[in-house]
């Protein structure tokens, strides 16, 4: 199960005794609003900065729909817990939701994120391992700064079937990933999200709002530029630094790959043209060598880690678009506003 420390090991055996995998596949996921203040409470109690917290969505799935009805956190613990069992935490937890007939088949997880940055081999580990066991299973990713400058960030994400296909065959190398045909916009698939509010939880909200003392209702047009664009393009520049990195390392097993063959080559022209010579000596040629074994091949540098770079470069990207596309229409607002004045 993915832990606080995002550890990649998933215990198949809680998962599969809260409930089977069904044909249909997941179109839309409801949640309940309760759930959504239960993740937003959380962080807010125990995230601190680039702290992640995670815990486990519980629900049922009907029809093409996945219905997130209930949560529970992850407990914070260090690694000096060594007899704290998560496993057995899980499985106590759904055992006393049941007996107070609460939902409690398991179906996903959520973790929050910092500044967008959750598209992690981690992530995708312990997503492959959820959606093995339950094939409903979805994971729930909430930005908390994105939330605190006035819209809810909440997106729900599963894992392509061309994605579970490699992640079952553990092939990442490039000529595996180039057979499957698979980029980074291939790896996650968003899933829409409608939250769900009883009536009079409606109601409640719409008085609230109506008494509602905020006076500055105007901030939404200050042109001050908060750090959340600065943070971004530091975010990016460390990724596609790592992406050169990766580039780089592939350019070196390309090249000792071709040098590899060419010297392979080579020693295959030098037999061949020494056994035509003991032929016409009339001596028998020289005995079959096993030629992988003098010409090792170079091995080469996982691919799937490239990939979620990428994956993770085109997330800032778009953070940045959001951002930028905000305050130019912002400006533009003020500057109309200015002439008209």
């Amino acid at each position: 199960m993915a832990s606080r420390k995002e550890s990649t090991s998933v215990s198949s055996t809680a998962m599969a005794s809260t409930g089977g995998t069904l044909d249909s596949p997941v179109k839309q996921i409801q949640i309940d609003g309760l759930v959504v203040l239960k993740i937003i409470k959380h962080y807010q109690e125990e995230g601190q900065g680039s702290e992640v917290v995670q815990g486990v969505l519980l629900g049922l799935v009907v029809d093409d729909r996945l219905e997130i009805t209930n949560c529970f956190p992850f407990p914070q613990h260090t690694e000096d817990d060594a007899d704290f069992d998560e496993v057995q935490y899980q499985m106590e937890m759904m055992r006393s939701l049941r007996h107070v007939n609460i939902d409690h088949l398991h179906v996903g997880w959520y973790q929050s994120t910092y500044y967008g940055s959750f598209v992690s081999r981690a992530l995708l580990d312990s997503q492959f391992s959820y959606q093995h066991a339950i094939e409903e299973s979805v994971v729930l990713i909430y930005d908390p700064i994105k939330t605190a400058q006035g819209s809810l960030s909440l997106k729900a994400y599963r894992l392509t079937p061309k994605l579970m296909e490699i992640c079952k065959e553990k092939d990442f190398t490039p000529e595996g990933l180039k057979k499957a045909n698979i980029g980074f916009e291939q790896m996650f698939e968003e899933v829409p999200i409608v939250i769900k509010n009883s009536h009079l939880i409606n109601v409640l909200m719409w008085e609230l709002e109506d008494k509602s003392t905020v006076a500055d209702k105007h901030e939404l047009l200050n042109l001050s530029s908060s750090n959340h664009l600065e943070k971004s393009l530091q975010l990016l520049m460390d990724r596609v630094d790592d992406m050169s990195q990766d580039i780089v390392k592939y350019n070196t097993y390309s090249r000792n790959l071709s040098k590899q063959q060419q010297q392979k080559h080579q020693y295959l022209q030098r037999r061949q043209q020494e056994n035509a010579q003991r032929q016409s000596r009339g001596e028998p040629p020289l005995p079959e060598e096993d030629i992988s074994k003098l010409f090792k091949p170079p091995q080469p540098p996982p691919r799937m880690d490239t990939l979620l770079i990428a994956g993770q470069i085109n997330n800032y990207c778009q953070n940045v678009k959001e951002f930028t596309s905000q305050n130019l229409g912002k400006l533009f607002m003020a500057e109309a506003l200015q002439g008209h004045n």
